[in-house]
């Protein structure tokens, strides 16, 4: 994350994810880190560990240096590992550059989908696609609904719908 709308996004995702998937555990520098602890060997150390990144890109961030050196990053530390830049607000042309490498999603159902399906599929305790397909939807809200009020804005379908 760079900037208050993706940091605000990168922590919705941190309490999100382990409710679709129990066995994630999701880890945002901002709020992993401890006081007096070394940022830079608290995030190698966790990027070694790691088999899955996200990085919550948003129109304010889109070319913001740290997001394309923490994108590098991720993907020189987990070379086996997936990397997804997670669009918010953002279409998936909008990408070009060093994360246009990366297979993008955007902040919407279908795209939440495809990320827990994805981090799904590299895990080692991975669920049935039923319980996949079953917990994203059924959660969605709660994280559209806390996207919504951090952005002040909603994510997904509806603003296409409301801006059309």
């Amino acid at each position: 994350w760079s900037g208050a709308r993706s940091k605000a996004a990168a922590n919705a995702l941190r309490d999100w994810l382990p409710m679709t998937l129990s066995f994630v555990k999701p880890w945002v520098s901002d709020k992993d880190i401890g006081a007096g602890d070394r940022w830079a060997q608290s995030i190698a150390g966790e990027l070694e560990t790691s088999n899955f990144g996200i990085i919550c890109i948003t129109p304010e961030n889109l070319q913001s240096e740290w997001i394309l050196f923490e994108a590098g990053a991720l993907s020189k530390s987990m070379l086996d590992a997936k990397v997804v830049p997670l669009l918010f607000g953002l279409e998936l042309s909008d990408l070009s550059g060093p994360l246009s490498q990366f297979q993008a999603q955007k902040a919407d159902l279908d795209g939440l989908m495809e990320v827990v399906r994805a981090i799904n599929k590299v895990a080692d305790a991975a669920v049935s696609e039923d319980i996949v397909s079953r917990s994203v939807p059924a959660l969605w809200p709660t994280l559209k609904n806390r996207t919504r009020k951090d952005f002040g804005h909603s994510t997904g379908r509806e603003a296409h719908a409301t801006a059309a």
